[in-house]
């Protein structure tokens, strides 16, 4: 698995377009439509249900072979073992999450300066996840990053850099020359009445942007 290629079109999910679709039709939708990561993000669910959608979400990934991560909760990740955990500023230090994930799974960390992203890189993180490039509904409390900020930390380090918050199919090419390896999109994929389709329009246009 090529980390940098997994990057180019990260899905995360929200369950709150759920309705006529299930969560896992929506994301095996999103899988054939081209998405080459996917991101589990419960916030609400109780461990024992979130270890169960888990399971079934990483069974369907490791079907179109395509890395599975799952948001802030390690204890889920490693149950599941998933292909890694993606955590925030506020969620846990990076160097406890990689001690207790160990050195095989994928760690994934928020970061909105340059001081955090090269503290991140320092202490053992595979990615950074940097944003809120664009305003965003799907986080209210996302912190924004300037392009110029998001240009910067992708030259300071050396992992790969995947942009997110508020990412859409018109709005991405403002991101061209920003150092990217990715982008991160929630309600682009999820929200929309056709999600294989509009999946496949954003990897087509994250490949023109990267």
């Amino acid at each position: 698995m090529n980390l940098t290629e997994s990057m180019l079109l990260y899905a995360v999910t929200d369950r709150a377009w759920t309705g006529k679709l299930t969560l896992l039709q929506q994301i095996e939708q999103a899988l054939e439509g081209g998405a080459t990561c996917i991101q589990l993000r419960e916030k609400e669910l109780d461990t024992e249900s979130f270890l169960h959608e888990a399971l079934e979400v990483r069974s369907l990934c490791r079907r179109f072979n395509v890395p599975f991560i799952i948001n802030d909760n390690v204890e889920v990740a490693i149950k599941c073992r998933a292909d890694g955990i993606h955590i925030g500023q506020h969620d846990m230090e990076t160097k406890k999450a990689r001690m207790m994930i160990g050195h095989d799974m994928i760690l994934g960390v928020s970061a909105q300066t340059v001081e955090q992203a090269l503290k991140a890189q320092n202490d053992g993180a595979d990615y950074l996840g940097v944003g809120a490039v664009f305003p965003t509904g799907t986080k209210q409390d996302a912190d924004d990053v300037k392009i110029s900020t998001l240009q910067d930390i992708c030259n300071a380090v050396s992992i790969p850099v995947v942009a997110i918050g508020g990412i859409s199919k018109k709005n991405m090419k403002q991101l061209k020359g920003s150092g990217i390896d990715g982008v991160a999109v929630v309600s682009a994929i999820f929200a929309q009445n056709d999600i294989k389709t509009a999946t496949a329009d954003l990897l087509s246009e994250a490949r023109r942007l990267i």
